[in-house]
């Protein structure tokens, strides 16, 4: 079979693979949909593991099965993660926080035709996806998942949402790429008063709009006086959607009194963010991580794209054959004229 592998952002290769063979208890599914994720273009974290067949956006066909709760050709949604859902961090609510979360992962990835799916994945990982859900529309369930996540944390859904009033709050999301535009959409669908979003591109600024922002505010700008003048305030959740450590510090800054900021996205290693801590104290400020998904927030994610409150269909700009998986990357890392890449093996 062929397979895009990694070597580095600007090299990789279309080569030949070997069909993986499945053993009891597992799958092999056809891939039909992969998504490139921003985090595949991190060349400092992924070259490390290079050569390696990237890929955990996953929609496919079951190909073959030696599982008794799947056969040949169940849609379904193939993630990367399972937690082992006894440890403290499991028990505790905070699967992503697992340390079995890793040990785990399809054979190669699904930046190939076909996929092997552990047994621990399928049952715990795998999701049925409808019919009225695309492949392409399915490979968003695992961004939109870590989305559905990071929100509840942040306490934008839930019983905590209720006590914090959300339905009159402020979000402010920094950087309008991919996983800007999900923390944007679902906000709205959230009841949020008003979403407000930044990004250094005015193409991006143009797709927030069109995901449902408010307003939009160049990140070059005075961003906290900015946000003063569109939304009476500073805002209650700050939504990091970008890696660097200026978005971190930024945040930081456009945080109300009695807010969150929620680092969705961090600085490579070695780039700390500092804390004004007199002052995070002073105003009662929360800094909120989120890393992830667990199963749950998959089907989560699952269900409003399938209800349509989550609508992603209308953030893919590209849809390329396994062949173009270059183009790809190159489109991912440029960020000019795309929104989501999606992979597509066979067509």
């Amino acid at each position: 079979m062929k397979a895009a592998v990694y070597y580095r952002n600007s090299d990789v290769r279309i080569e030949e693979r070997p069909l993986p063979a499945i053993g009891p208890g597992e799958a092999l599914v056809k891939v039909m949909a992969a998504g490139i994720c921003g985090s595949d273009v991190l060349e400092w974290y992924r070259v490390k593991a290079a050569p390696v067949v990237l890929g955990h956006e996953n929609a496919g066909v079951v190909e073959e099965s030696k599982a008794a709760d799947w056969k040949k050709g169940d849609r379904v949604i193939v993630s990367h993660h399972v937690p082992c859902n006894a440890c403290k961090a499991c028990t505790s609510g905070h699967h992503a926080a697992c340390e079995t979360l890793h040990r785990l992962n399809v054979e190669p990835g699904g930046f190939a035709e076909y996929i092997r799916v552990p047994k621990p994945l399928l049952e715990q990982s795998v999701l049925r996806l409808p019919e009225k859900v695309s492949f392409a529309e399915g490979s968003f369930v695992e961004p939109l998942g870590c989305v559905v996540r990071a929100q509840r944390l942040a306490g934008l859904s839930g019983r905590s949402a209720e006590r914090q009033g959300v339905a009159g709050s402020t979000v402010l999301v920094l950087w309008s790429g991919t996983a800007g535009l999900l923390h944007i959409k679902l906000a709205k669908a959230s009841g949020a008063g008003r979403v407000v979003a930044t990004d250094i591109a005015e193409s991006r600024l143009a797709a927030a709009e069109r995901a449902g922002a408010d307003a939009t505010v160049l990140a070059t700008e005075d961003v906290p006086a900015k946000l003063r003048e569109v939304a009476g305030g500073l805002a209650d959740l700050v939504i990091v959607c970008a890696g660097s450590l200026a978005a971190a510090t930024q945040a930081l800054r456009c945080v109300e009194r009695g807010g969150t900021v929620l680092l969705f996205a961090v600085p490579k290693p070695g780039e700390d963010v500092p804390l004004p801590a007199n002052e995070l104290w002073k105003r009662e400020i929360r800094v909120v991580t989120s890393y992830a998904a667990a199963p749950a927030d998959m089907q989560e994610a699952l269900e409003l794209i399938a209800s349509g409150k989550v609508r992603v269909a209308d953030l893919i700009s590209h849809r390329l054959p396994l062949a173009e998986a270059q183009r790809g990357f190159m489109l991912v890392v440029e960020g000019k004229e795309c929104a989501k890449v999606v992979l597509e093996p066979h067509g």
